[in-house]
């Protein structure tokens, strides 16, 4: 019964997802309102289908129905209700159902936020893209990912998800973080499709664009923070990011997405870059379905899995032949994507966003190289080979550093050009700022080259952000008569986006100086020790009292209960474990972290006699780890000052708002000159 349902609703979807793409395309590109609306109405369709196809899912494996082929496969009448329901995402055609499920989200809000926009072709043309994309998704879990599938008879139990994911909470936010991110880049993607269809490429579409990549990329930059701390909280390595190419395939479209936030404002204030948007735009969205293909088409395991499949070779053949129609669209509209905006000096802010787009291209292209390599060499010669950590690391390193030094360069910059005087007042505050860490950081006895710069580099930033929020709230109280207080909240009401963006800087400038410290500063020690006995590591004194063994219904732990101190003060207990699943050979470990805004107490449980004589225990000591963390959250709180729409925004609050960006540019030494300017 379940099984016809969730067929069903597929093929439903699927229908929904021809009519939209049929309909809207004719609808944008002829101009009828009566096909606009049906391709609105069939986005809908598309999302109810979509929907009824979760719930049938979610309900056949939270009620163990195993005649259900994905849930034969990955259900287990032992795990956990909370990782049974999440188990959606644990293998292939669920996954592949969930990701179709958020894009048919994203494709009926589309819909709905431009459902009285009928007038623009652009609005029923990216109705139609999204819909295009969907149908690809849509044919898959109707055909070769069906995750509906009937067993019959049917098994009396199943395997169970894969015990990594089932070994932490986590493991509920980060991958849905991920597919939220990478399916929610598809937005611009289609609106940028729709304005080469329509021809209608003067007409704003990059803002739109840009609103929705600042949220795709939200998204995916929590999945990938939500992801390095599940790692380190799981895996038992004490690290966070191996450039292991699962997390590579998330770090390249946030790259392209993060270039394209920074050339987009270039486009909208001068009027350059449109073709090199448009291309960031498309290779954004072909990177996550690279991504996808990646992880999902079995060719990380094996060329050969990888050929031996169908799935692999459809993800590669659509990824052709998007890339392809979208060369053929730019091509066609070469002549509409002429920039009459022109670089007036190389010292101005758009030179500084040019180079840090040529930066970040950059650093795609070498982690796509890397990740792809070894791939290429098996293809080619039949020969297994690994590109490791070393590699990314000696060519991430100076390019992070660039990036971080433009942060602080870029919005300090005027627009078009800038007079020696104005270089000086823009950055002597940060130039102090960075010296004074970088001298602060020599005398606490740091010696390391990177970290210093690293830690310069930050303070210059710093300095950057703090005077573009001083010369704002000035600029806010001589205006408007406000005080220091409501001078803020006007800053983020009238310019949430520019500001936001400022406090996605602060969250990038602390996960910078983290990464440094802890990368650099890392000790790790391993000891066997018998119960009563202890080791000191860092400052921190471990003593260890006693194994312990629990059967639990999806598994078998091994535990450790160590004592941790930190000179006379007793931290409390940790309790790393070892985790025996019926359906893995090796156990799982499950790391004990001791968490301080200091430092981190990592202690993994490595070995132990069965007779509970002794266990071997490996101890890293981590700094800063946590402001990796409380980085990623304040990234998180300033992707959501810079998307919400705070007020309407009419033609003459946009003028406005414009005018006050101006003003809030300006030095307080010019402020004055500036205050007489009207709408």
């Amino acid at each position: 019964m379940l099984s016809t349902l969730g067929n069903a609703a597929v093929y439903a979807a699927v229908l929904g997802a021809l009519v939209a793409t049929v309909t809207g395309l004719v609808g944008g590109l002829k101009g009828r309102q009566d096909l606009a609306v049906i391709a609105r109405r069939a986005a809908y369709f598309s999302f109810a289908a979509m929907t009824m196809a979760m719930v049938v899912m979610e309900t056949a494996l939270l009620t163990h129905d195993f005649s259900v082929d994905y849930v034969a496969r990955v259900g287990s009448r032992e795990t956990p209700a909370y990782y049974t329901a999440i188990s959606l995402w644990s293998s292939l055609d669920g996954s592949i159902l969930f990701w179709g499920w958020i894009l048919s989200g994203y494709s009926a809000l589309l819909a709905f936020v431009k459902r009285h926009d009928s007038t623009n072709p652009t609005a029923p043309l990216a109705t139609a893209v999204m819909a295009f994309v969907g149908l690809f998704f849509f044919g898959l879990l109707a055909g070769p990912a069906n995750p509906f599938g009937l067993i019959s008879p049917a098994p009396a139990n199943g395997p169970g998800p894969n015990p990594l994911l089932q070994n932490h909470l986590l493991m509920g936010l980060h991958p849905p973080m991920l597919y939220f991110g990478f399916v929610g880049l598809t937005v611009p993607f289609a609106l940028g499709i729709a304005a080469l269809l329509s021809g209608n490429l003067e007409a704003g579409w990059q803002r739109d664009a840009r609103s929705w990549t600042v949220a795709g990329w939200a998204f995916l930059s929590m999945g990938i923070i939500g992801g390095a701390w599940w790692s380190y909280e799981v895996l038992g390595w004490g690290g966070y990011w191996a450039w292991d190419p699962v997390e590579n395939a998330s770090f390249l479209p946030w790259l392209t997405a993060t270039a394209f936030l920074h050339s987009v404002m270039v486009q909208e204030r001068r009027g350059m870059l449109k073709t090199w948007n448009l291309t960031l735009i498309i290779s954004t969205f072909l990177l996550t379905l690279f991504g996808t293909f990646l992880t999902r088409s079995g060719v990380l395991d094996s060329v050969h899995a990888f050929t031996e499949g169908v799935i692999g070779p459809l993800f590669l053949g659509f990824i052709a032949l998007v890339a392809l129609i979208s060369l053929a669209l730019i091509g066609w509209r070469s002549d509409r994507l002429y920039a009459p905006g022109k670089l007036d000096a190389p010292v101005s802010r758009e030179a500084a966003f040019i180079v840090n787009n040529l930066l970040f291209v950059g650093l795609t292209f070498t982690v796509l190289l890397g990740t792809t390599f070894p791939l290429i060499i098996e293809a080619i010669r039949g020969d297994r080979i690994s590109v490791g950590p070393p590699y990314f690391n000696m060519v991430a390193a100076p390019i992070g550093l660039a990036l971080l030094f433009l942060m602080g360069v870029g919005p300090a910059l005027p627009w078009r050009r800038a007079s020696g005087e104005k270089l000086k007042r823009a950055f002597t505050v940060p130039l102090i700022a960075g010296v004074a860490v970088m001298l602060l950081a020599v005398a606490l006895g740091m010696r390391a080259v990177y970290p210093l710069i690293t830690l310069a580099f930050a303070g210059f930033v710093m300095g950057t952000i703090v005077e573009e929020f001083r010369k704002g709230l000035v600029a806010r109280m001589r205006i408007a008569g406000r005080s220091p207080l409501l001078a803020l909240a006007d800053l983020f009401v009238r310019n949430g986006r520019r500001y936001g963006g400022y406090v996605v800087h602060v969250g990038v400038v602390i996960i910078a100086v983290a990464l440094s410290i802890s990368g650099t500063w890392k000790t790790e020690r391993e000891v066997t020790l018998r119960p009563g006995e202890s080791f000191t590591i860092e400052g921190f004194n471990v003593e260890f009292q006693e194994l312990w063994g629990e059967e639990q219904p999806q598994r078998f732990v091994v535990g450790g209960t160590f004592l941790a101190y930190r000179g006379d003060r007793f931290l409390g207990e940790q309790t790393p474990r070892l985790n025996y699943y019926p359906s893995q050979q090796q156990p799982i470990a499950t790391p004990s972290v001791k968490t301080s805004p200091t430092r981190d107490l990592y202690l993994t449980l490595m070995a132990f006699d069965e007779q509970g004589e002794h266990a071997t225990v490996r101890a890293i000591v981590n700094p800063a780890v946590a402001w990796l963390w409380i980085g990623g959250m304040i990234m998180a709180l300033g992707s959501i000052v810079a998307i919400v729409p705070w007020r309407p925004r009419s033609q003459r609050a946009a003028v406005e708002d414009l005018v006050n960006e101006v003003v809030e540019e300006a030095s307080t030494h010019e402020l004055a000159e500036r205050e007489t300017v009207s709408v």
